[in-house]
């Protein structure tokens, strides 16, 4: 298992696996804000469903996502499946992870092992994918399998975002390996040195942009997300496919 270290520096908290990479972070004031840009990016499933009723975050890194889904969406079931118990400690002694409750299950298991599990399948509204190691080279999974059993886990109109902080090779390469379980797939212009966000829709939507920042200026107003900026990627990557 992973070597925690934890840091901090001008008010904000850092969880490393005992190397350089930072897997996630937290403004101490703010301890319920999404700190990172690309973690925030992984909300922007919120422009296509604004109530779903079950999330699932793979990889739980420092808990920014977990925390702001649990806090904000009081009507959904929170679920993050997380390999690594002392990573899940940590969390919850440094990083103001809720215990489980009605609604939060913070799930110590290897993510492959929930998405091929049959009675995970179709049971998802918003699956969010963010899985590193100490090293950081590459997403831990990245097969079409993998991906495969993502989109199985997804009712019929989910969504999966999902982080690829990779060399820009296997951006594509997880791209299309994402694409062959998707009815549509898009992702936002490369922040934080190698961070491209990716959505996959389990079935491909129709889209309009004028409702789509629409729903956009929503969102700032009720979540504090830069969702914006959301939409002015989609539209550039649209306009370049």
């Amino acid at each position: 298992m992973n070597s925690i270290t934890i840091t901090e520096e001008d008010g904000v908290r850092f969880l490393r696996f005992g190397t350089q990479w930072v897997q996630g972070s937290m403004k101490v004031a703010d301890p319920y804000a999404i700190d990172l840009e690309y973690v925030q990016q992984m909300m922007m499933w919120t422009l296509f469903n604004p109530a779903p009723r079950h999330i699932v975050q793979l990889g739980l890194g420092a808990a920014a996502l977990t925390k702001f889904c649990h806090r904000h969406f009081a009507g959904t079931k929170v679920t993050a499946v997380e390999l690594d118990g002392a990573v899940i400690a940590a969390c919850r002694s440094s990083f103001c992870l809720p215990s489980n409750d009605s609604r939060l299950s913070v799930l110590e298991m290897d993510a492959m092992a929930f998405v091929q599990d049959v009675r995970n399948h179709g049971t998802v509204d918003v699956l969010q994918v963010d899985l590193y190691d100490a090293q950081a080279h590459g997403p831990v999974y990245e097969s079409q399998d993998f991906y495969q059993a993502c989109a199985d886990c997804l009712a019929p109109h989910g969504i999966m975002t999902v982080n690829l902080f990779c060399d820009a090779p296997d951006h594509g390469k997880n791209l299309q390996a994402i694409d062959a379980g998707f009815g549509a797939v898009a992702w936002l212009p490369e922040v934080h040195d190698g961070n491209v966000v990716a959505i996959g829709f389990k079935t491909a939507p129709s889209i309009d942009f004028s409702d789509l920042y629409k729903q956009a200026r929503s969102i700032h107003t009720a979540l504090g997300l830069s969702a914006e900026t959301w939409v002015d990627g989609l539209q550039s990557w649209m306009q370049d496919a």
